[in-house]
């Protein structure tokens, strides 16, 4: 597939720009690196002047590599680290859209926006024809808002399964964040795709077992299990990973080529809730056309993400986050998700 700025995409941007509140007149920054998809910064281009915003651009260089180990889909892009002066003055502009190819989402400087007073909106590094297919419902948003009430009241959380799952969540000020793909009147951070609720958990709060069975997704491998692996968890680590399977193997491999405990600490947990995220899309792409991003939307799949959680205070190149079908997720013993489907408000 081409990547060339199609009519049809940039409709797709103007629309999501005018759900997320851009207007005439507007002053709008597209951060870019040396390497992000081109044909991003230029959609985002055409959809933000279709608005009538005053459009700039900041691209940097891409930062040189400094991991022992390849890295992909972090949410945690290095790309702007050492611009915080120039980030600071981004404080003029309603809007900062993300199209770093690792994006900010988990990264000091998003913060550095947020501060300067700066809203941001991340578009995910995907081939626009996913982005077209993944447009944003706003008709998603009131469930997205009730998922999001239901887990800010809640005080824990447990998730099980017949392959083995049985994990604890302490729910108690752990921060909640979700959306619906576009930026509300009152929300400070959006991507897209998007269309789920999460929770992090604060540092010590998470304990028991995860089964990442057949058929569920690693999407910083861009691949699906084909065997069992298990990730056995206390005071909010990974403490060992069990399987014989090719899967579980490349999982000790690549933490351990980390080097850094943080690599193993929870990052978030939460459920999909996007009916039009297909599971089966990954089959569909090449690993460089797609960051899989709508696969964590999954109606009825739970989320279970290790890495960077800046609300306990841990950064981290390292991230996974695995989707995860067929389990129960309840909310102080209330069922939210039922094998894989998302239970009916009652």
């Amino acid at each position: 597939m081409r990547e060339i700025v199609e009519e049809k995409w940039v409709d797709c941007f103007d629309r999501v720009f005018e759900m997320s509140g851009v207007a005439g007149g507007d002053l709008v920054a597209v951060l870019s690196e040396s390497q992000s998809r081109q044909v991003l910064v230029d959609l985002a281009d055409r959809g933000l002047q279709r608005r009538g915003a005053r459009v700039v651009h900041m691209r940097v260089p891409s930062p040189p590599v400094t991991e022992p180990v390849p890295v992909r889909s972090t949410g945690a892009s290095q790309a702007f680290v050492g611009y915080d002066d120039v980030l600071a003055g981004l404080g003029a502009c309603s809007l900062a859209v993300d199209c770093t190819v690792e994006g900010l989402l988990h990264s000091r400087e998003r913060d550095a926006l947020l501060q300067a007073g700066c809203r941001v909106f991340m578009i995910s590094n995907e081939h626009p024809e996913i982005l077209e297919r993944c447009m944003p419902d706003p008709d998603l948003q009131p469930r997205v808002d009730e998922a999001l009430s239901a887990l800010t009241s809640a005080r824990h959380m447990r998730v099980r399964s017949a392959a083995g799952t049985d994990l604890q969540v302490d729910l108690r000020d752990a921060p909640v964040r979700g959306g619906a793909g576009f930026l509300g009147p009152d929300d400070k951070v959006a991507y897209w795709p998007a269309g789920l609720c999460l929770c992090f958990p604060l540092e010590g709060t998470v304990q028991g077992t995860v089964v990442l069975d057949v058929g569920d997704v690693n999407l910083t491998f861009k691949r699906y299990f084909e065997t069992q692996a298990t990730l056995h968890i206390e005071q909010d680590r990974v403490r060992s990973i069990g399987g014989d399977g090719l899967d579980a193997e490349l999982l000790r491999s690549y933490y351990a080529g980390w080097n850094d405990p943080l690599a193993y600490t929870v990052s978030h947990v939460g459920w999909g809730l996007n009916p039009g995220a297909r599971w089966d899309a990954l089959m569909m792409y090449d690993k460089n056309q797609t960051n899989g991003t709508e696969l964590r939307a999954l109606a009825g799949s739970f989320l279970f993400s290790t890495g960077a959680n800046e609300f306990a205070g841990r950064h981290t190149g390292c991230h996974f986050d695995f989707p995860m079908r067929n389990c129960d997720v309840f909310l102080d013993d209330v069922p939210v998700v039922e094998q894989g489907r998302l239970v009916a408000a009652r």
